[in-house]
């Protein structure tokens, strides 16, 4: 995996979920992730990547990877 997706999976650890129960295909819903959890992983995500992800960029049934890519997408055209 990539280092921005192991960057992202480090950031779940302030949520309550380890590292190593996140799968590259797990959904926020699996992982129980609510609305507000999301939004809280939003700015946790613009801290630690200096990007801007909106609240409507990272839904609820996506997964770790397309979470990840989104990151990703948004580094490169900073």
């Amino acid at each position: 995996m990539s280092d921005v997706y192991e960057r992202f999976v480090g950031l779940l650890s302030g949520f309550g979920i380890q590292a190593d129960e996140v799968q590259p295909d797990n959904t926020f819903t699996q992982l129980e992730f609510d609305s507000l959890a999301l939004v809280e992983l939003t700015l946790a995500v613009q801290q630690e990547f200096g990007v801007s992800v909106g609240d409507d960029e990272l839904a609820a049934d996506d997964t770790m990877t397309q979470a990840s890519k989104v990151i990703e997408a948004k580094m490169v055209s900073v």
